[in-house]
C-alpha cells in the first residue's frame, strides 16, 4: 500500500509517496500506524496528545474522506486503494 503525502507532511516524511506494509483486509488505521512507524517525524504533526488523528489533518481513501464518507480508521482496505494524508489548504477543517 502506498500513501500520498502533501504539503509539510511530505517535507517531514522526506518524500511525497511512502510505501507501507499494509494491504487488502487491513484497516486504514493499520496503514496509518505502518506509515508512522516508518516516518516517525510525522507523528507529532498528525496525532494529538492522546494519539488520535488531529482534526485538521485530512485522510482520504480513493478521494473520499474516511471520517465523513466511510468507517474512519476502521475502514477496510481493498486491492488498488489509494491513501492520502494532507493538512488543510486554508483555515480549519471539520472532518467529522
Amino acid at each position: 500500500m502506498e500513501w500520498k503525502l502533501f504539503a509539510d507532511l511530505a517535507e517531514l516524511a522526506g518524500e511525497k509517496r511512502v510505501a507501507v506494509d499494509a494491504g487488502p483486509g487491513d484497516t486504514v488505521g493499520e496503514a496509518l500506524e505502518a506509515l508512522l512507524a516508518t516516518r516517525p517525524a510525522l507523528e507529532e504533526r498528525v496525532l494529538d496528545g492522546s494519539g488520535e488523528l488531529e482534526d485538521h489533518v485530512n485522510l482520504l481513501r480513493n478521494g473520499s474522506n474516511v471520517f465523513t464518507q466511510e468507517d474512519g480508521l476502521e475502514t477496510e482496505l481493498e486491492e488498488g486503494d489509494e491513501l492520502a494524508l494532507f493538512p488543510p489548504v486554508s483555515g480549519g477543517s471539520d472532518r467529522r
